[in-house]
């Protein structure tokens, strides 16, 4: 009878395909995650927030899983999980200044 023979390549191939996956999709969100819940800890009263809606306010109030913001139209009481990190940072930075020559 004939012996089957497996290609060389398809163990590898598998192998450089899981490397993939772990080092271009696991390890980023995990870093990503440990970011989020380190702002969500940092966050205190009278920081300037942004949340997924786009609503923009000021912490007045912070509880264990919820946060009440200030905003122009009132008060709102919200989830943590509303709360952009990325949105938030980019709303409190600094605005760079162009250089008027």
């Amino acid at each position: 009878m004939i012996a089957l023979q497996e290609s060389p390549m398809s163990p590898m191939f598998l192998i450089v395909m899981v490397i993939f996956v772990v080092f271009f999709m696991i390890i980023p969100q995990v870093r990503r995650s440990k970011n989020e819940k380190k702002f969500k800890q940092s966050l205190s009263k009278g920081a300037k927030v942004v949340t997924t809606g786009g609503i923009h306010g000021k912490l007045v109030e912070i509880n264990e899983g919820t946060v009440m913001i200030e905003t122009n139209a009132g008060k709102l009481l919200l989830e943590k999980s509303a709360l952009n990190m990325e949105l938030t940072q980019k709303y409190n930075a600094p605005e760079k200044t162009a250089d008027k020559k």
